[in-house]
């Protein structure tokens, strides 16, 4: 990446039980780095998780989903997060997600099926290349309920026939809503064109999700193209993934009740962000103590420097901690300019 040609940023939204250094440090870095960066993270603020947790609670799908994106904002205030450039949600991004499904249909990699439309994967023959995952690797029914209408059990849904009581809109295949991944593609062709820089995301998401989009955006244009993508690990307890499924979660609201913001952010930033994450109470005590050892030191730096000449401050660096200085700039670029190194960074602001 050149000055020259500045690099964009998708992230995918991320909820609390994927937090990640990736989040926090990788637009920030590259402004700091003098980029100009083009921060898009969408919502997916409808889809069948929304509907049924909505159908179950009595609530609007649409009112529920804008409910949490709320809460997800206050959460990353909390946190100091880079706030995107832009911030796409499905339900206001209709147009341009059939627009897409049109196109792939006449590019003939998808099909209609009584008002579904589905993508063939045996029309994109580099299947795969971003999980190293074949075809025949997949176990259909594991994850989707298999249609028997599919061409094949991998074809993956575009768009979804409208059922009872479901949200849906209009489309020249009739009423419906979107598949779960073809609206990522759209929405990030939309801001940053079907060819980007960084794409973000969980680890969980490689396959099917990223996989899925690769092949409907390069199925819709055939110069598509994500020059990196990035997965974060998981925060895990007790070395187990957290999920709402196997309640094991906490929220970042229920972690800040007990300490500051920052002492959370800087334990996740303690560990690389592809990396898995062992949230501990331990942990997260001698974060908050380094956190204030931090503010402490540069509290009393700030106290001792008062009483002095601003013109004179030159004389008060001994040499010794001039070339510290130095050397912790240095180590700081390698290490964040080495895949977002904070460890080594964390490690190295010790000795300064």
């Amino acid at each position: 990446m050149s000055a020259a040609s500045p690099p964009t940023i998708s992230a995918i939204s991320a909820m609390p039980a994927s937090m990640s250094p990736l989040m926090f440090f990788s637009g920030q870095y590259l402004r700091h780095l003098n980029y100009e960066v083009c921060y898009v993270r969408n919502f997916t603020d409808v889809d069948d998780k929304i509907i049924d947790r909505a159908n179950k609670t009595g609530e609007d799908p649409l009112s529920l989903s804008s409910r949490y994106c709320d809460e997800f904002h206050a959460d990353m205030a909390h946190l100091q997060c880079l706030s995107p450039t832009v911030e796409p949600r499905v339900t206001t991004h209709m147009n341009q997600i059939i627009d897409l499904i049109k196109q792939i249909i006449d590019n003939g990699c998808a099909y209609t099926i009584n008002g579904d439309v589905y993508f063939s994967v045996d029309k994109f023959p580099s299947y795969g290349r971003l999980s190293g995952r074949r075809l025949d690797d997949n176990q259909a029914g594991k994850r989707v309920a298999v249609d028997a209408r599919k061409q094949n059990p991998a074809d993956f849904a575009l768009w979804k026939s409208a059922k009872e009581g479901e949200p849906y809109w209009e489309s020249p295949w009739g009423p419906g809503r979107p598949g779960w991944h073809i609206e990522c593609s759209a929405m990030s062709a939309a801001y940053l064109g079907h060819s980007f820089d960084i794409h973000g995301g969980g680890m969980d998401l490689v396959f099917p999700h990223h996989e899925n989009e690769i092949a409907q955006s390069c199925a819709a244009c055939r110069e598509s193209n994500v020059n990196f993508w990035m997965h974060n690990g998981f925060v895990t307890i007790d070395h187990e993934k957290m999920s709402k499924s196997l309640g094991n979660f906490f929220t970042i609201r229920e972690v800040i009740e007990k300490y500051h913001p920052l002492a959370l952010r800087l334990f996740l930033v303690s560990t690389h962000y592809r990396s898995p994450i062992n949230h501990s109470s331990a942990q997260l005590e001698t974060a908050s103590d380094r956190l204030f050892y931090i503010y402490q030191t540069l509290y009393d730096c700030e106290e001792i420097l008062s009483k002095h000449d601003k013109g004179n401050m030159k004389d008060l660096i001994p040499s010794v901690t001039e070339n510290c200085i130095k050397r912790f700039r240095c180590d700081f670029v390698d290490s964040m300019s080495d895949d977002l190194h904070t460890p080594v960074v964390l490690a190295a602001l010790s000795e300064p």
